[in-house]
């Protein structure tokens, strides 16, 4: 199965308004683990970039006027996603962008039903929590410091972690620094999962671990539980 973790930078929220995307960047993913193939485009926005979309990811006129414009990406951007699904944080807003700057130059939208949005699935798991990507991070321990202003290759990479997270955690294969030729030929050096460099925050509650403790008073000296410390 293959999936593209995906972000977007753009000039602000509404492509009816005139915003558009200033940079693309995507991470491949081939059942769940990473193949190293990525996408990434800067891009010309033709417009000026306002105050507030700059200090969110520091693309500014200078730096974007010698950029490609999305027509001449465009193709290109439709051949590497294929028929994959799209993994995207808030999802709507990057498919807005999306769709809007293809139909702008005469290529097929995207379908909604292919975008899989780790908003929506963060949501569900940990209702009432916080949901974004720099949340996300800290519940699971990832390491973002890289993370100063806002970048869309960079963004994909750590959102391809914080989604394997969501799904059910990280895999044994998922090594984002191995090279591909090993995978395929099985080396002997098989990629082995590092310990996390911020332990997880513990789910049980108090209440929980109260009745826990009740429980176990209950069955009496010889419980399991007393044996070497909890389990």
């Amino acid at each position: 199965m293959r999936e593209i973790v995906l972000d977007t930078e753009t000039t602000g929220f509404e492509p009816e308004t005139g915003d558009r995307i200033v940079e693309i960047g995507a991470v491949e993913l081939l059942n769940h683990m990473p193949t190293g193939t990525t996408y990434h485009e800067y891009i010309n926005p033709e417009r000026s970039m306002p105050q507030e979309a700059f200090e969110v990811h520091g693309l500014g006129d200078d730096f974007l006027k010698d950029k490609p414009v999305f027509k001449a990406i465009g193709q290109a951007f439709l051949d590497f996603v294929g028929d994959a699904k799209l993994v995207i944080h808030n999802a709507a807003f990057d498919m807005k962008f999306l769709n809007a700057e293809l139909g702008w130059i005469g290529l097929p939208p995207l379908p909604d039903d292919r975008a899989i949005d780790t908003l929506a699935i963060a949501r569900k798991r940990f209702p009432g929590a916080p949901a974004s990507l720099d949340a996300l991070c800290r519940r699971f321990g990832i390491d973002n410091s890289a993370r100063t202003l806002h970048g869309a290759l960079l963004d994909s990479e750590i959102l391809a972690e914080v989604y394997l997270e969501l799904i059910g955690g990280r895999q044994p294969g998922f090594g984002l620094d191995r090279r591909e030729e090993d995978r395929v030929a099985g080396a002997d050096t098989a990629w082995k999962p590092r310990p996390r460099p911020t332990p997880l925050a513990p789910q049980i509650t108090e209440a929980e671990r109260a009745a826990h403790s009740a429980f176990v008073d209950a069955m009496g000296e010889a419980a399991l539980w007393r044996r070497g410390g909890s389990a």
